[in-house]
């Protein structure tokens, strides 16, 4: 992923103030020299492989104010401020994309309004004196957006303490306050907090707004918190979609090796491979698979590779999905063509733009994580993602987000409520039904490699390998299942049942339904469905 160097337009407040620790702003003090913002570095290493620094958390760094005449200075600024603040860049498509700003409601409001962007945008005297009134004033609905101006801004201790005293915790970084905010969604944000992040993202990409613009932000028009979407580093279309992609046949596939992981996939005989080490650098593939129009979603953050049935009822043609850009509790946001809407990728639904409260969820088709080798010995004339994407990338295995595939650290925040079972980066298979979910932790399967179960009354089997992650579920009814004689193979009473990608095969042909799960992050599983789902414990090691 690439960063894109700005500036944040500052804005120079009129009002005065005192320090954060007590009395008057000196002459001296405003003599000295001040910090001035300047382009975006990066706090930590970025992962090898990704785009450029994928994740990393954003800084401004400082460095002394130019030494120029001070009238040639504030005339220079102001025309920043008006060229950055007031010609807005132009939007993508319609002129509906502009964002609906706050009307403050009194004089009061309007005035509480600028104290906070001041805050966030003033200058260094300016903006140490709003956030000491802001603190003075138990503000917590500045809290919003003193966090945009942490990440996107300025960095220096004084916001770091008006946060810690607002939150009443310790606040050390912007990941700190990111992790209060999302466990206090009782405090709301003003609605200046709201200006404030649309007026940084319209400064990343102004093709943001097709999705945030107009009335789309709005509280009541969105099914999640704006104040939880956050920057992903990545412009939109700097994770290019693949559409309809070439696929070759096995003899051609000599780039492969037998262990490269694969995201296996197989509808109505159509069978195909798609290679983590091409899908990582993309995220998104949209095929008709056995004449079955399909999303491949794969969020690199969370783990999951999720296959969605993308031909939906009461639409006249499928939906086809983008990578935004965005990111929410450290999960991708997707985007369909059609409308512009915002989803989750986690769980196929979603939560801003004209389809957030339409009550639509994709149907999740199975898929598996498993080995080239493996799928190729099951699945001799399966097809495979070809290299030839149109696209530059380094498609070696292991390029891109190694490090953080191999790392127990998160790149972005997002509480995690249980880990008393499994840590936050231990790999799930998860399976959802109605109003239940239920996830079984892969290194369980180390010693029960099948494992009859059960989620809400509905009894299934499942069949994994801890050392890949690879893990197939399939309706069970009342039969009990043990392991076969061979990979491809379960028993029951001593009668062999083949294990297929659509079903398990008795002996007399009897076909008991695959059920479609995928696997998962623990910190992904237990953000979006832990209050509801169940977790499998796994047996106790002799």
């Amino acid at each position: 992923m690439e960063h894109r160097s700005g500036r944040c337009a500052a804005r120079r407040a009129a009002s005065k103030g005192v320090r954060a620790g007590g009395g008057a702003i000196t002459e001296k003090a405003r003599a000295r020299k001040r910090r001035w913002p300047v382009p975006f570095t990066s706090e930590h290493k970025p992962v090898t492989g990704a785009t450029g620094t994928a994740g990393a958390r954003l800084v401004w760094r400082s460095v002394p104010e130019p030494t120029m005449p001070r009238f040639i200075t504030l005339v220079s600024v102001s025309l920043i401020v008006v060229l950055g603040l007031t010609l807005l860049p132009a939007y993508a498509d319609d002129p509906m994309d502009a964002p609906v700003f706050h009307e403050p409601v009194s004089e009061d409001d309007a005035a509480h309004a600028e104290l906070i962007r001041t805050a966030v945008f003033g200058w260094k005297a300016e903006r140490h004196a709003a956030l000491e009134a802001l603190v003075e004033r138990d503000a917590k609905d500045a809290i919003a957006a003193l966090i945009v101006g942490m990440r996107h801004v300025v960095i220096d201790d004084e916001v770091r303490i008006a946060l810690t005293q607002l939150a009443g915790e310790p606040i050390n970084n912007w990941h700190d306050a990111m992790l209060w905010q999302e466990r206090n969604p009782q405090v709301r944000a003003h609605p200046a907090a709201r200006e404030i992040r649309l007026r940084v993202f319209m400064r990343r990409d102004a093709r943001f707004m097709r999705f945030l613009g107009g009335e789309r932000s709005m509280p009541d028009k969105m099914r999640i918190r704006l104040d939880e979407i956050v920057w992903g580093g990545v412009m939109i279309g700097d994770i290019p979609t693949l559409d309809d992609p070439i696929m070759w046949l096995p003899e051609n596939a000599t780039f492969m090796a037998d262990g490269n992981l694969v995201f296996g996939v197989s509808i109505n005989g159509d069978t195909r491979a798609y290679p983590l080490r091409i899908l990582a650098w993309h995220e998104m593939a949209n095929a008709i698979i056995g004449d079955v129009p399909v999303s491949l979603a794969f969020c690199t953050l969370c783990g999951a590779g999720i296959l969605y049935e993308t031909d939906v009822d009461g639409f006249d043609e499928p939906f086809t999905f983008g990578t935004s850009g965005l990111l929410y509790r450290s999960n991708k946001l997707m985007y369909d063509r059609q409308t512009d809407s915002l989803w989750n990728q986690f769980s196929g639904e979603p939560v801003t733009g004209p389809l957030a409260f339409s009550g639509l969820r994709l149907k999740v088709r199975p898929i598996v994580l498993t080995t080239w080798g493996e799928w190729l010995a099951r699945h001799p004339d399966t097809t495979v993602l070809s290299p030839n994407t149109g696209h530059l990338r380094d498609y070696g295995e292991g390029a891109a987000y190694a490090d953080y595939f191999a790392s127990p650290d998160l790149m972005f925040p997002v509480n995690v409520r249980d880990e008393s079972v499994v840590a936050r980066k231990d790999r799930v298979f998860g399976v959802r039904d109605v109003g239940i979910q239920k996830a079984w932790p892969i290194a369980a399967f180390a010693a029960e490699p099948v494992i009859n179960d059960a989620i809400g009354d509905r009894a299934l089997v499942l069949v994994g390998d801890a050392d890949v992650g690879t893990v197939r579920a399939y309706e069970r009814g009342d039969r009990e299942f043990e392991q076969g004689a061979s990979t491809d193979t379960l028993t029951r009473d001593g009668e062999p049942w083949r294990i297929t990608e659509t079903a398990l095969v008795g002996p007399d042909g009897t076909r008991l339904d695959r059920v479609a799960g995928h696997m998962a992050y623990w910190f992904a599983w237990d953000s979006y469905f832990g209050v509801t789902s169940d977790l499998y414990r796994p047996l106790p090691v002799q």
